[in-house]
């Protein structure tokens, strides 16, 4: 049994072709979006619809086997690193997106000022920035 079947069959959802591949897809190209892991999914799965793919991303967001990350102005992208509270860092010219371990300390990562009582168990930073490439061409006046 493949690592994904025994995911899957964890978080008790049917092992499918679909759902396989869009893990696959995500695994070996982290942060696309919708219609990235459509083509993705496309290149081994000729027929499989808009729809099936959709479903798999909700399916696979809800369960906690993927995580959903939508940085403001950004379409939706989708990782299969999951659990860690780990955050991003968006390039502003080209929109790269990267991982980037916790800030600081345990999950949540940070300690809010005031919590206003809530119990805080994740933390969502988003650094913003130029990735290499953008950041080495030259400035256009």
């Amino acid at each position: 049994m493949s690592d994904f079947e025994a995911q899957l069959r964890a978080v008790s959802l049917r092992v499918t072709r679909p759902r396989l591949a869009v893990l696959a897809a995500l695994r070996d190209h982290p942060h696309v979006d919708t219609e990235t892991v459509i083509a993705l999914v496309r290149a081994d799965l000729p027929t499989v619809s808009h729809q099936a793919v959709y479903d798999v991303l909700r399916a696979l967001t809800e369960t906690g086997l993927i995580r959903r990350i939508q940085p403001a102005g950004a379409l939706a992208r989708y990782e299969t690193r999951v659990g860690d509270n780990h955050h991003h860092v968006v390039c502003r010219t080209c929109g790269a997106i990267a991982d980037v371990d916790c800030a600081v300390g345990h999950a949540p990562c940070l300690t809010a000022s005031d919590d206003h009582g809530f119990v805080i168990d994740e933390a969502e930073v988003v650094y913003w920035g130029l990735c290499p490439g953008c950041a080495a061409e030259p400035v256009q006046r």
